[in-house]
């Protein structure tokens, strides 16, 4: 009786949470996010088409972004971490033709998906493998979450890179609560 309405206050209380501007710019972009900065950067559909019209592991595209090779405005300026985010997520995505039709990243699925149950922190502060991360998102209080297998990959790998944030870099608001379940 209590977890459905504990499982409401935390959706609605992480739905408040989003309406703030920014409050979750602490939870780093996923490769999604690193594209549309690069949009707004100048990138258009036809850089991304020429760009991204092949299919390449992660280690290809992580290899490339490093030598600047994709074509892409930007990549040049990304970090470690963004330039793995944005690998792991171009090899999940596969070939796109639009900006428009890019797939949710990590960064989208662990703000719509994890906090259904539990604030982000509980998610974001975790320094993991991806079997750790897979095994979570396979234990019952996980498995129903409306997740292809393929997008727990996705997930795992943008956590693997990203997650692990220290408590203190986490908003004040957000480091109190937990799982609801």
């Amino acid at each position: 009786m209590f977890r459905p309405i504990i499982a409401a206050l935390v959706v609605v209380s992480a739905t408040a949470v989003l309406a703030q501007d920014d409050v979750f710019e602490f939870v780093p972009l996923g490769g999604r996010g690193l594209i549309e900065e690069m949009a707004a950067s100048g990138l258009d559909d036809a850089q991304l088409t020429a760009a991204l019209s092949t299919e390449h592991t992660a280690e290809e595209w992580d290899q490339a972004l490093a030598a600047s090779e994709t074509g892409l405005p930007g990549t040049a300026d990304l970090d470690e971490f963004q330039r793995r985010t944005l690998a792991e997520y171009l090899a999940y995505a596969g070939p796109q033709t639009s900006i428009a039709d890019l797939p949710q990243d990590g960064r989208d699925m662990a703000l719509a998906k994890c906090q259904s149950c539990h604030i982000i922190t509980v998610v974001v502060t975790q320094d993991r493998t991806r079997e750790a991360w897979l095994g979570t998102m396979h234990k019952p209080s996980h498995i129903e979450i409306d997740l292809t297998e393929e997008q727990r990959g996705q997930l795992a790998d943008y956590l693997v890179v990203n997650a692990g944030i220290p408590i203190d870099l986490i908003p004040p608001a957000l480091r109190a609560g937990g799982a609801s379940y």
